[in-house]
Parts: structure tokens; sequence; C-alpha cells
């Protein structure tokens, strides 16, 4: 660790004001001042001299100044003050970093024209694993044939790519299903928050779906007959009808209840129209089973809950992610890098149930992996390692 840290927290100095006056990330500032590491793109002795600048605009004095790139050692645990010595805590150190940016000089440090973690483009860019096409094929089933599912998961965890796959899949199958999405833009569950999702709602989204045509009626009860008889005639035809609803863990507990209902919409003994609701773990507190007012609810819904990439399969990942970008991992990361970025990404659970929780999800890998790349173009590394990951 260099003299330096020492000083700004002297003067008062926040890493992320150094970082700015020198117009690198916070990340590399970080590897400077705690390992001693310079970015091997600029020239250290310049680099230098323009903290010393810093330094004397922030009122540091001249034996400081002087002795700031000295590397010091850390306190050893027998030797330091107990007052001074703090144990590691997971609850400092976040596990998740914001949305991250691959930089423009990263691209060209590491030829690469394409984002690896961006928008998937087409259906060939989405990763499967056992667990994933598991899901993929119980939506697909839930939409030919019929039923209620909910699918639940984390932010990033990958439930917006299984609905567009959905949605593509039968497209491109020419299956003669009707995929019905209400429009949840603002959607909460009460009228402080947004605007509640409603039946009359999404009634009239599966009205505009099957009949576009039709005039939608005004009173609630001649609503809903034009919509069975909608859903009747176009049954008949020959179609399927599948509601799904996406960020349903903001549907009021009405309209969850009411989605029993048009689960009930029939012709003998078919049903009209099946349901696949996807939302984030905050609905799995709606639909408790201690919950007497969804009760209904609870004893229809299937739940399945998408699950973190497991470590064993994090590498077989991250090479599917690069090869589609033309690129083999091997070219970028190590393999001390990917194990890195396993234990980055996990942590010690706060009961015994919970050994270990995980949040290896497809976005929270590709932010972690993306700002590892940024620092290692700053420092002038050919290869993401495991002591770049922990830099960041």
């Amino acid at each position: 660790m260099l003299k330096l840290k020492h000083v700004l927290q002297g003067i008062g100095r926040p890493q992320s004001a150094l970082a700015e006056s020198l117009k690198l990330s916070d990340a590399t500032v970080a590897q400077l001042l705690n390992h001693g590491q310079w970015p091997r793109s600029l020239d250290s002795e310049e680099l230098q001299g323009r903290i010393r600048v810093f330094l004397t605009e922030c009122g540091a004095n001249d034996a400081d100044i002087a002795n700031a790139f000295e590397e010091v050692d850390l306190p050893c645990a027998n030797t330091a003050d107990p007052t001074l010595v703090k144990e590691p805590s997971w609850e400092d150190e976040p596990m998740l970093l914001p949305k991250q940016t691959l930089q423009p000089a990263t691209r060209k440090a590491f030829g690469l024209f394409r984002d690896p973690f961006d928008d998937l483009q087409c259906a060939q860019d989405m990763w499967s694993s056992p667990e994933i096409r598991y899901v993929r094929e119980y939506m697909y089933q839930t939409a030919r044939h019929g039923g209620f599912l909910a699918v639940v998961g984390q932010s990033g965890a990958g439930k917006s790519t299984l609905r567009r796959d959905l949605v593509h899949r039968i497209t491109e199958n020419g299956d003669p299903v009707i995929i019905i999405e209400p429009y949840v833009l603002a959607s909460e569950d009460n009228d402080t928050k947004g605007k509640p999702l409603k039946s009359t709602h999404i009634a009239e989204s599966i009205m505009a779906a099957v009949a576009p045509l039709e005039k939608v009626k005004s009173s609630p009860e001649a609503r809903f007959a034009q919509l069975h008889k909608a859903l009747k005639e176009s049954n008949t035809a020959g179609y399927r009808h599948c509601l799904v609803i996406e960020e349903a863990h903001s549907l009021p507990i009405s309209t969850l209840k009411h989605l029993k209902r048009f689960l009930e919409l029939e012709a003998g003994f078919t049903k009209l129209i099946s349901v696949i609701i996807i939302a984030q773990t905050e609905l799995l507190m709606k639909l408790s089973e201690r919950n007497a007012d969804v009760r209904e609810v609870v004893q229809r819904c299937e739940r399945i809950e998408l699950q973190p990439i497991a470590n064993e399969r994090l590498g077989e990942f991250l090479k599917f992610r690069f090869e589609r970008a033309d690129k083999a991992l091997s070219e970028v990361m190590d393999d001390s890098g990917i194990q890195a970025i396993a234990e980055r990404l996990s942590r010690p659970g706060k009961s015994g149930r919970d050994a270990v929780v995980s949040s290896l999800y497809p976005l929270a890998i590709g932010n972690l992996m993306t700002a590892a790349m940024n620092l290692a173009a700053d420092l002038g590394a050919p290869m993401v390692t495991a002591d770049i990951v922990k830099g960041v």
C-alpha cells in the first residue's frame, strides 16, 4: 500500500476526487493506492507529477508529498492497536455493481467489436443450462396447452430473456398461440405509487389481441361477456391464448385473484386462456400460503424460481458469451479470474440454512466482468486475473 492513501485521508480527500482529477477510473486509483500498481498505459513519472499537483492544491504538506509514493506494509494483527484493526465484513463490500459500459479503450485493448454482455440480438445469443432449458420448456408448454405459471427471479436473472424467447419460439414455430401482453409501464400495486393494473385493463388487452376490430362494451358485465364470446370464437378458429404479464410483483392482490377468473373462462372442457406471470422475488411474499386473500391463486399457480448460475458452469457461461462476440475467453481472462468472479459474487449466508448466498446471475456477472476488463485496459494488463477482479 502507498503512503499516498494515508495522505489523502489526512487532507480529507476521497479517492474518487483523485481519480476525477487524474481522469482515471476509481478502480484504477484503488489498485494504485492499495497495491502500488501503476497503469502501464501511462508514464508513471508524469502521473506522479500530476498527483503532487493535486496534493499541493489540496493543502498537503511538503513532507507528506515527498513520501507519498513510498510503500508501507499493513500492520500485523499482533502488533497493531486493536482499536484500529477491523475484521473484514461481507456487509461492507457490495456484491453487485451498477451498470457498467465497455470503454472504447477496452474494446481496442482486447480486440472486441461487440460487447459480450450487451442486449441479446437473436435467440442464438441465449445461453442455456439444464435449469434454464427446464423453465423455457415449462413456459412453452404452458402457452401451448394451458396452465397458470409464475416465473420468479432476482433482477438480472434472465426473466425478460425467457419471455422474449417464448414469443420468438412461438412465432418461429408458427404455433397457433396468441400471446397477450398488457402494458405494465408505471404499474404499481396501489394508487399512491403508480397506476395499478386491473382486470379491466387486462380484458382490454385480450380484446385488442383477439378481436381488434370490435368496440369494447362499456358496462363490466357486457364487456366480460363480449370477451368470453371472442375467446370462444378464436378457439373455434384453432387458436390458443396465453396471457403474459411482466413485473407481476407490482400487481395488486385483487388483480392476482382475478387472474384465476380469467383461467376459468372455458368452452366445455377446453380452457380458453393460460397465464404466465413474470416477477421479482417479492411476488413470493404476496403468494405466501399464509396469505388467506390469495389462497385460491396459490393452489392453482405453479411457481418456478430462477436460480443463480452454478459455480462450475460460470466458465461455460463466460466462454459462450465471448464466443458470441467472436472472441476466445482464454484471450481475455485466465482461470484465476473466473474463480475470483465466483468468489466476489458469493458470500456467507446470514443463517445456517443458507450456507452461501450467490449472485451469479447474468447481469451481475456481465457488470463485474465489464468493470474488470475496463480496469485491465486502464492498467495495461493483457489479461483479466484474480487481482484485477479483486481490484474492481
